[in-house]
């Protein structure tokens, strides 16, 4: 590896669930959101059964988009003011968001049914979303239960004027992004049979507050926070498949870079790999229950394993060139990683998780580093110096070995990673002159930035929380 650039960790991908999401944010907010108490899950309000042949099944990339009428939130009788008036908004500005970002619907929002004539009846008011060529409608109401803000919303398929899906969660106002969130990941689990991504999370470091500390964000960019305080240099992180911990490197204990674990729930530290002189770029197994990483031997970088607490630990590399960046499959049978063994420049490597069965998987471009596996294993995201010096965001598939650029030119694209659908693609990019973090679809498309302060590194999306 060239002396101005570290090894950087990069996650590998784990594979979606197909179960039914439940309102069980205790389980996701001791994950991602610890300090705020849970929302109460509550009964689902009366909704008419849909009928067998109210089928709304949706792939992403399908098109059309499907057509969603999404009136304004109703209110009923009541004054949602100060704090409530916030948080109902906000919680109504994320659903929005949340449901646009998913790539599944067009939105008619308020403005665009205003000239609606709409009287309260039911029959009528279907037919007039239907004028607009609209689907399918999302009608929901915020109300005051004490200090609580209750969200009932339910989707009707205009043809047949049925409910095809009614939720009701009830939370305090501090939680009112994560009620939207929560419903929009089961819209999108009803229209697609996946879950959608807006409770997870990104992992990332950044120098924002003059040192470089370890950052996470909700996957939109929003909730930045601050985990680690060690003014030292700290960089590298992986979620844990819970997303209960992250690991990440820190040269806060005034040696070498050492391997820490975050508690999420708790801001606990707690170091896991501190012998030696160098260790770096941790990633958790799919079990959660190992950690593969960079160690130095001498002069040489190989790499390794060990347990969560960092017993066990076991070479996996033996070569004369330098072995970095390792990432776990989400079978947990095979780990990527960076060599420079036999060509004397980093290339792409798949081994089996015990070391063994060797394989080369980058043939094209001089210097290709840090792969991040998608979801469903198939394919690695990774860092690619093209012509001229600049790194892009390229993509291999497993089986041809065929490769394909994502994000080009414009700067340096780094430090891939795929979010749990494996929709997305999150990575550094100077595209707009300070590295910033950016999302593009994993298919292509225009990047878009996520952070703003700074310079931010290496994210790291986190798997689903636990249902």
């Amino acid at each position: 590896m060239t002396a101005n650039r570290p090894p950087q960790r990069l996650k590998a991908g784990r594979a979606p669930g197909a179960a039914l999401l439940l309102l069980a944010l205790a389980a996701a907010l001791g994950a991602q959101q610890a300090s705020s108490p849970a929302p109460t899950p509550v009964a689902t309000p009366p909704a008419a059964t849909a009928p067998d042949q109210v089928t709304l099944v949706l792939q992403p990339g399908d098109r059309p988009l499907l057509r969603l009428a999404f009136p304004a939130l109703a209110t009923g009788n009541q004054q949602l003011a100060g704090e409530a008036g916030i948080a109902a908004r906000e919680l109504e500005s994320a659903l929005r968001a949340d449901l646009d970002a998913s790539g599944i619907f067009t939105i008619q929002g308020p403005a665009e049914l205003s000239p609606l004539q709409l009287t309260g009846e039911t029959a009528h008011d279907f037919e007039q979303y239907r004028s607009l060529g609209n689907e399918v409608v999302l009608l929901g109401e915020l109300k005051l239960e004490g200090d609580r803000l209750v969200l009932e919303g339910r989707i009707f398929d205009l043809p047949s004027g049925q409910a095809i899906l009614g939720k009701r969660y009830r939370g305090t106002f501090d939680l009112a992004r994560r009620i939207a969130h929560t419903f929009a990941d089961e819209i999108l689990l009803h229209f697609t049979g996946r879950r959608g991504v807006a409770l997870t999370s990104i992992a990332f470091y950044s120098d924002r507050d003059g040192e470089k500390e370890i950052y996470l964000m909700d996957y939109d960019g929003r909730n930045q926070r601050r985990i680690t305080a060690h003014r030292s240099i700290s960089m590298s992180p992986a979620w844990s498949p819970s997303g209960d911990a992250v690991a990440y490197v820190s040269f806060f204990a005034g040696s070498g870079p050492a391997i820490y674990l975050a508690d999420i729930a708790s801001g606990l530290k707690r170091p896991v790999v501190t012998s030696g002189s160098l260790n770096t770029s941790p990633t958790f197994s799919p079990d959660g229950r190992r950690i593969a990483f960079a160690r130095s031997l001498g002069s040489n970088i190989e790499i390794f394993v060990c347990d969560r607490d960092g017993s066990s630990l076991r070479q996996l590399t033996y070569s004369s060139g330098i072995d970095t960046n390792p990432a776990w499959s989400p079978s947990g049978r095979e780990i990527a990683f960076t060599s420079s063994r036999g060509t004397g420049r980093p290339q792409i490597y798949v081994m089996d998780a015990e070391g063994s069965n060797l394989r080369r998987i980058t043939f094209s471009g001089d210097y290709n580093d840090g792969a991040a596996w998608s979801p469903d294993g198939t394919r690695l995201a990774y860092s690619s110096r093209q012509p001229g010096g600049q790194f892009a965001i390229a993509v291999s598939d497993l089986v041809s070995l065929a490769s394909r650029l994502l994000v080009a030119g414009n700067g340096n694209h780094e430090s891939p990673s795929f979010s749990p659908d494996g929709r997305r693609v999150a990575f550094a990019s100077t595209l707009r002159g300070r590295t910033q973090i950016h999302v593009v679809g994993a298919e292509g498309g225009e990047p878009r930035p996520l952070t703003t302060d700074g310079n931010n590194y290496a994210p790291d999306w986190s798997g689903y929380p636990p249902q």
